[in-house]
């Protein structure tokens, strides 16, 4: 059972957020608390209220707040005066990291991905993606789709469909096309055959790309999934029109959608492949480009960065690697979940003639506008649920919860967002009758 938070005693003072801290802060206005502990699927703020997170840090904490085996693991390597930062050097972590993902990850799905440790946030892992792709195929166009979110560096940005974001650049975001994605115009247009079309006529104004950059997902685009069919289309688009197939799996990825990347047993096989948020499986910033080995053309440091060596970020991956991944009983969970998951927002969604969006654990309910989502999320905040908002005009209600996260709280999380969205509806009704 959750219970609404109760604040006890005085309210800290917190001024120094609106003396010091810039204005471009967003979660803080939404969920305006001081949180000081997490645990497990639990967040804890300096007033005695406690919340279940089904925001898990963008999907940064797939296996939930300082799971024990994670943190022991780094109490352990800190305790031995482990390595912290290391730049490229080689150490013991990122020894044990390479030969855990290689025998765990890579080898059980038949991939060959070489790894390349950039900065370490995903935006980074995105930059070098795409100037990659640009240096192997000497050409400058990058296709990616509307709706994308990629990052907040130029490059990344660039690729971004977000205008409020774009705006933010202040200088003209260029070589990028921005194509249709899957279902932009309704299932009755194939957009991927619109793409061929245009790339294959020398008339249409668009570049031979040097990359097509997608989700399979799009996380913070409104939960839109793209179909099999139509991923399969894009990746023999690419490959027959000479583009690298860049897959974006930060948010999709490490289990989200129920296998540990978001493309598998879909018939292709990405060229490139970026990773972060949850890779570390503790909220440690850790990214990854994983691309074919002939597409390994850089020169020594042609790209690098100062934090490309998180040692401590590596500890933390290893183990949850180990842990949740040298098996398939953590996915079948995850996807079994994930059905649960699915079959709830139906209902909650079919009551009120809503729509449902998403894959597997990272699923939402489309509630029509970005207002009646903020008044829903504020809602299940104070009944301590924190939750979040995806989509253009963040209209859709999203549902990031910890994949480790069990049954009944799943159920009891649900139950919040259920009753918060028949009060908001049942508040519109009496408005519109009035």
């Amino acid at each position: 059972m959750i219970n609404a938070p109760k604040p006890s005693g005085s309210i800290p003072d917190r001024s120094i957020y609106e003396r010091r801290e810039s204005v471009v802060r967003s979660y803080a206005r939404a969920m305006p608390r001081q949180f000081g502990k997490a645990e497990g699927v639990w967040m804890h703020d300096d007033q005695g209220g406690r919340y279940l997170d089904f925001l898990s840090g963008c999907s940064t904490l797939n296996y939930g707040h300082n799971h024990p085996i994670l943190k022991q693991a780094l109490l352990d390597y800190i305790a031995a005066d482990g390595i912290a930062h290391g730049l490229d050097l080689h150490t013991d972590a990122k020894a044990a990291f390479l030969d855990t993902f290689e025998d765990v990850i890579l080898k059980p799905r038949a991939l060959d991905y070489r790894v390349m440790f950039t900065g370490p946030t995903g935006t980074n892992a995105v930059e070098a993606a795409i100037k990659l792709a640009r240096k192997v195929t000497g050409r400058e166009l990058v296709i990616a789709f509307t709706n994308g979110f990629h990052g907040m560096t130029l490059g990344a940005l660039a690729c971004t469909g977000n205008a409020a974001k774009r705006g933010g650049a202040g200088v003209p975001l260029a070589h990028v096309a921005h194509e249709p994605y899957d279902g932009y115009f309704g299932p009755e247009v194939d957009t991927a055959e619109l793409l061929d079309q245009r790339l294959a006529d020398p008339s249409s104004g668009l570049d031979a790309p040097a990359a097509i950059l997608v989700e399979t997902v799009q996380g913070e685009g409104g939960l839109n999934a793209a179909s099999p069919e139509w991923l399969r289309k894009i990746a023999d688009i690419a490959k027959r029109h000479g583009a690298l197939l860049i897959v974006d799996d930060i948010q999709a990825g490490c289990g989200r959608t129920g296998s540990f990347f978001s493309f598998e047993e879909m018939g292709f096989t990405p060229d490139i492949v970026t990773l972060a948020k949850s890779l570390s499986g503790m909220g440690l910033p850790f990214a990854l480009t994983l691309f074919r080995p002939e597409l390994d053309q850089w020169s020594p440091g042609e790209h690098n960065g100062t934090f490309r060596g998180n040692n401590h970020a590596f500890v933390t991956a290893t183990a949850a690697l180990g842990h949740f991944w040298s098996s398939d009983a953590f996915a079948d969970d995850v996807r079994r979940r994930g059905a649960l998951l699915e079959e709830r927002l139906a209902r909650i969604a079919a009551e009120h003639g809503f729509e449902t969006r998403g894959r597997g654990m990272m699923r939402g309910i489309n509630v029509g506008s970005g207002e009646r989502a903020g008044a829903i999320t504020a809602a299940c905040f104070d009944a301590g649920l924190i939750i979040e908002t995806s989509g253009a005009h963040d209209e859709i209600v999203k549902v990031l919860a910890p994949l480790v996260i069990d049954d009944a709280l799943l159920s009891a999380g649900l139950d919040i967002l259920e009753t918060k969205i028949r009060d908001a509806m049942a508040d519109d009704y009496a408005v519109a009758a009035e």
